[in-house]
């Protein structure tokens, strides 16, 4: 994130000030961005698993970035990641966020909202500085992305649409998928190399939300950190929720529990009771398992990455597990 110092040296002043202006930013003090950033400053202080961050770095052992262009670029990645956390908490009404609550129930939602925005145009004005027009052409195009797949899934989730597992594969390639195809677009613009891991990185992105949505009705972990099947409180057409519903259209009981937006853990447990008698579990984790190995054949013909099958071991989810409570590995 940027920071603004004030000091007594009038020539620093000065440069300071013809850099805010360079940066299309107006001059502002510190304080006045401490309040501006203060629900961002609040999420980074409970830091998550940082995947994005291991990411960038895997990648970087193909394309070899320069490591001040690296550096600005996990920067605006973390910020984008940390800022668009804020809006997706606004818009699920989520209680908790990483194990503590979300930002808008301490500083309100115009003010959450309004900090979110700000970084996102801040994260812009990071990327003009290394000077390479292309970068910020792919940075709008990938957020344009990820704004028409987070604004899909809103209209699924209100209008109790169920989607089809191509809509919201399609839906997860812009939306999470999006964010980890930026981090290497921008490095492969930065980088000397000319092979393309877009197609990788997008396979990786479905493969992580597809966990995370797995996750969130198996993980005591994720229910610590998020609540009891969260999603389910939220009315999410996730990827199980919609593998049970599609197997078994003539029952209405999920559509309906979808519909409440109900905490009632025993209403959220019969809700399980119903994706195990469609055996939803079981076939999410062969879709994982395929998308995995997938992945790490393609990670095989271009020559290799030892930190990113690293990774894909972490989130690994073992196609013979139980369907018991799980535990993240990450």
């Amino acid at each position: 994130m940027l920071t603004f110092t004030t000091t007594t040296n009038g020539l620093k002043n000065t440069v300071l000030s013809l850099e805010r202006q360079q940066n299309g930013l107006e001059s502002i003090d510190k304080p006045q961005e401490d309040i501006l950033l203060e629900p961002f400053r609040y999420l980074c202080a409970n830091p998550g698993k940082d995947i994005r961050s291991k990411m960038i770095e895997a990648f970087d052992a193909w394309l070899q970035v320069p490591k001040e262009d690296l550096k600005v670029i996990t920067k605006v990645i973390e910020m984008l990641h940390s800022a668009s956390l804020l809006i997706d908490d606004v818009e699920d009404d989520s209680v908790l966020r990483r194990g503590v609550p979300a930002a808008h129930h301490i500083y309100g939602v115009p003010q959450t909202i309004n900090c979110a925005n700000y970084v996102y145009f801040v994260a812009l004005s990071e990327l003009t500085k290394l000077n390479k027009p292309k970068m910020i052409d792919i940075y709008t195009e990938e957020l344009i992305n990820l704004h028409r797949g987070q604004g899909m899934e809103l209209f699924w989730r209100d209008t109790l649409t169920c989607p089809t597992e191509k809509e919201f594969l399609d839906m997860v390639n812009d939306k999470t998928g999006g964010l980890l195809r930026l981090a290497v677009k921008l490095m492969q613009e930065a980088s000397q190399s000319t092979v393309d891991y877009t197609g990788l990185v997008s396979k990786i992105g479905i493969h992580f939300q597809v966990r995370d949505d797995y996750m969130n009705l198996q993980s005591k972990q994720y229910a610590d950190n998020k609540g009891f099947c969260e999603d389910l409180t939220e009315g999410k057409f996730s990827f199980p929720i919609i593998h049970s519903i599609r197997t078994d259209p003539s029952n209405r009981q999920l559509l309906n529990i979808l519909k409440q937006r109900s905490n009632s853990v025993e209403l959220k447990q019969f809700a399980l009771q119903l994706l195990e008698k469609t055996n939803t579990f079981a076939y999410c984790r062969r879709f994982l398992s395929v998308l995995e190995k997938e992945a790490r054949n393609e990670i095989a013909s271009l020559g290799g990455n030892k930190m990113l099958e690293r990774i894909l071991d972490a989130l690994s989810v073992k196609e013979e597990e139980n369907d018991a409570i799980l535990f993240s590995s990450i």
